[in-house]
């Protein structure tokens, strides 16, 4: 019996929805963010798993035409994702600048650096066929410094540290670093030639125009019309008709539509109650239906057998995990103790900033689609996001736990949160 287009995308939808959080709720259970599960999830459903068990039953699941569909709805929820990203960017509750900027250049710079090098040595292996050298350097140099704000902030919550010093100055760090970030995987693709118009000072001039633009004028026009429009319903489609405009436009520019989402989301009015109404409301069905969309696609691109038995293969994805892990914690930790912050609470902040979750996923994306790395690239950067952001909250409770411990004399009554509040901040 023929199925329509229509019935094998619902059916393909309502799959993915049921494995990814059935996968999260395991792994809330046992205590990681849900939306680990629902990578894991993406990952089972694709050539890794459902591939080798049922290779049929997934091709015909997941048909081109499917997957076509999957993808359109998938770059929507990631342009409201980023928007809402944009909107949780809280750049005036920084209260000390040089800390937070250390950890910045630290966790970004030191890992930028060493993902160069380790580029530079396994360019024949992990580059796209054809892809520019400097291109694939620099973008596998950036995807390795990168730290996910939006599971980042789950685990913050999970160990109910969301509140103290330690948490605002890792969350904001995360954020002012994911907005370098997609600014500098912009540049890195129109500059290479891979996307856009090539010329780099062309879009670095309409880039800072834009960014201008949208913090004098369109900030104090959403100012305006939150104080004025009382319905919440006209309010969500302003927000949502700004943001997806914004796609549009900077990828009319020649820069990423990602950026444009986030960077509407950044000019959006703080501590407003109906702007929080509405962010809560979409951050609700982009998370539980779209987002999941997209970690399929993940995962139906990912193959854990293009490692092989080689073993060449698996030493490198490990030398990757190493450096990676290595250099943010040591970049981001070790400039935070340098710009004066306790030693425990630099390596607790080394440790958070370790997580790359859901940010690296989608810039691991974008350079497949743009030929920057090749199959087994992609599959190296998606593995290394996942047992990153696996290792953070475990290390992070034993850390804690160990701190704990070990406190004694004046401290023995002063609650965790507090401590950890009252070292960032003293």
């Amino acid at each position: 019996m023929a199925v329509e287009p229509i019935t094998r995308f619902l059916l393909a939808v309502g799959a993915i929805l049921l494995v990814s959080h059935f996968c999260g709720e395991v792994l809330r259970r046992l205590g990681q963010p849900p939306v680990l599960g629902e990578i894991v999830g993406g990952l089972l459903l694709g050539p890794s798993v459902l591939g080798l068990i049922w290779p049929s039953g997934g091709a015909w699941l997941f048909s081109p035409e499917v997957l076509s569909n999957l993808d359109r709805a998938a770059q929507l929820g990631l342009v409201v994702f980023m928007f809402l990203l944009g909107c949780e960017l809280r750049t005036d509750r920084i209260e000390r600048k040089s800390l937070v900027g250390a950890v910045v250049l630290g966790g970004m710079g030191l890992p930028f650096v060493a993902g160069i090098g380790v580029a530079f040595a396994a360019s024949s292996v992990l580059a796209g066929a054809g892809a520019p050298k400097a291109g694939f350097v620099l973008f596998f140099a950036l995807a390795l410094a990168i730290t996910a704000m939006p599971v980042l902030a789950r685990i913050l919550v999970d160990l109910k540290i969301e509140r103290t010093g330690l948490g605002a100055l890792s969350l904001t760090s995360a954020a002012i670093g994911d907005g370098i970030a997609w600014l500098t995987l912009t540049l890195i693709l129109v500059g290479t030639g891979v996307h856009g118009s090539g010329n780099v000072v062309t879009t670095a001039i309409l880039a800072v125009a834009l960014v201008v633009g949208t913090q004098l004028v369109v900030r104090r026009v959403l100012s305006r019309l939150v104080t004025r429009i009382e319905s919440e319903k006209v309010m969500t489609v302003v927000l949502l008709v700004g943001a997806i405009g914004f796609a549009v436009l900077t990828q009319m520019l020649g820069l990423h539509a990602l950026l444009g989402a986030f960077l509407f989301g950044t000019a959006v009015p703080r501590d407003c109650p109906i702007v929080e109404r509405i962010s809560e409301q979409l951050r609700g069905f982009t998370v539980v239906v779209l987002l999941p969309l997209f970690f399929a696609l993940v995962g139906l691109s990912t193959s854990i057998g293009l490692l092989g038995t080689e073993v060449s293969h698996w030493l490198l994805f490990a030398g990757v995990l190493v450096v990676a892990q290595l250099t943010k914690f040591v970049g981001a930790g070790g400039a935070a103790r340098l710009a004066g912050l306790p030693g425990r609470q630099a390596i607790q902040l080394g440790t958070l900033m370790n997580c790359r979750g859901v940010t690296e996923l989608v810039v691991a994306t974008i350079g497949l689609k743009y030929g920057l790395v090749n199959q087994l690239g992609f599959t190296i950067l998606v593995l290394v996001a996942v047992v990153t952001t696996a290792i953070t909250g475990p290390l992070m409770r034993f850390l804690i736990r160990r701190e704990n411990s070990e406190i004694v004399g004046n401290q023995e009554d002063v609650p965790p949160r507090d401590r950890l509040s009252r070292s960032v901040s003293e």
